[in-house]
């Protein structure tokens, strides 16, 4: 944990699977999963991963739905439901219809996998996760959710939505958690609902963010929108105006460099799989809040002196896989720096001073991750007083290893 700020890991327990989901706010509480199987509330514990790998998220079930714990949200509206104090004493609720085909329980509506050719109707009007994903929905009419106020998360996951009205958002006022990936969309829907606090569309028809897409979203925290076909040119200046992000991932596009006038409240910042050749002077300048940074994946040879200076919060940088052919300047200057992935480069030597700062007490933390395999470097060359501010000599990762 640095500093309240969780990165979750993956783990597999068998029919409860706890999936890896990267977008996670700075302060937010441990999120809960929902068993398939039983009412259980299950706890996903967070924590570091080393080396920590940001996969972008994927929607393998409905029940991966990550559900803000503040005690008073789906939390506590499944607990409430699962005491039976929902309802007043005395009372009996009347049970809603349920879509044919769909599972109805715990004002969870699921219709993933039923071939569904639009969104179907009688929907509960209590519903607060509905499941759309792995269907043949090729567009989103109007009147779609029309009446599902209460609506917290939507997945939408593997359809063929082309098409989105521009109102059919409009109902959902509440909505906080919207999954829309793997679809065809050729650009982000318009009008989303101002409480949306997560917007996943990875993997999508998306060549272009024109100015004032995302306005009116204040509360907007997270946006997935990587494996789109978009170049620097698509984004429009203003196009993230409003926002405080503090995660964004564009991995897997068509960038060339740092898109410029991103938000500068980002905290994670994920860029890899690209096409970037270069870190100017100036493209990082506006990102003073960020923990992490990452640029794996690309064909960058060249970090401009000073450019990493513009960082001052950085945790983790991730470089790795790219056309470095030395360490990049400037990493003995910043204090909270932990972790550095620079393997799979073209670096032939590592100086004394590449990592660590001549005075010993202007480190304010220790690195824990250092990764320089898969380099041309002679390991036997390289001083051991080269890593004299790593945390432990198991922290680095060294050598030409081979599989």
């Amino acid at each position: 944990m640095l500093d309240g700020y969780k990165i979750e890991t993956r783990q597999d327990f068998g029919i409860a699977e706890f999936y890896r989901k990267v977008c996670v706010s700075v302060n937010n509480t441990v999120p809960i999963m929902l068993s398939r199987c039983s009412l259980a509330l299950l706890l996903c514990v967070a924590g570091l991963s080393l080396p920590s790998r940001a996969l972008p998220f994927e929607q393998r079930g409905f029940w991966d739905f990550g559900m803000d714990g503040d005690g008073g949200g789906m939390m506590m509206m499944m607990r409430d439901e699962e005491e039976g104090s929902a309802a007043e004493p005395g009372s009996a609720e009347i049970p809603l219809a349920c879509p044919f085909g769909c599972h109805c329980q715990l004002r969870v509506v699921q219709c993933s996998d039923l071939s569904l050719v639009e969104v179907p109707k009688s929907i509960p009007t209590d519903t607060k996760l509905l499941d759309l994903q792995n269907n043949r929905i090729t567009e989103i009419k109007e009147n779609d959710f029309k009446g599902l106020t209460n609506l917290y998360a939507l997945s939408l996951v593997h359809n063929k939505i082309s098409k989105v009205h521009p109102r059919a958002f409009a109902p959902l006022r509440h909505l906080q958690k919207l999954y829309i990936s793997h679809n065809q969309l050729p650009a982000v829907p318009k009008n989303l609902p101002p409480s949306l606090v997560e917007l996943r569309i990875h993997d999508n028809r998306i060549k272009k963010v024109a100015e004032g897409t995302f306005s009116g979203l204040g509360t907007m925290n997270c946006i997935e929108m990587g494996e789109n076909p978009i170049q620097n040119s698509g984004f429009e200046p203003g196009a993230f105006k409003g926002l405080k992000l503090n995660y964004l991932r564009i991995s897997d596009a068509k960038l060339t460099g740092i898109p410029k006038d991103l938000p500068d409240s980002l905290h994670e910042l994920h860029l890899d799989h690209n096409q970037i050749q270069a870190i100017e002077l100036e493209d990082l300048s506006r990102y003073k809040n960020l923990f992490r940074l990452g640029l794996g994946h690309n064909k960058i040879r060249q970090i401009e002196n000073g450019s990493l200076s513009y960082l001052p919060r950085l945790r983790e940088l991730h470089l790795s896989n790219n056309l470095l052919t030395r360490v990049p300047k400037g990493l003995p200057d910043m204090k909270y720096l932990q972790i550095v992935y620079l393997h799979e480069n073209t670096i032939s030597a590592v100086d004394v001073n590449d990592f660590c700062p001549r005075h010993y007490a202007t480190k304010r933390t220790f690195y824990n991750g250092i990764s320089l395999y898969g380099n041309p470097v002679n390991y036997w060359e390289v001083q051991p007083a080269t890593f004299r501010c790593v945390f432990d000599r198991l922290a680095i990762q060294f050598g030409n290893y081979k599989k």
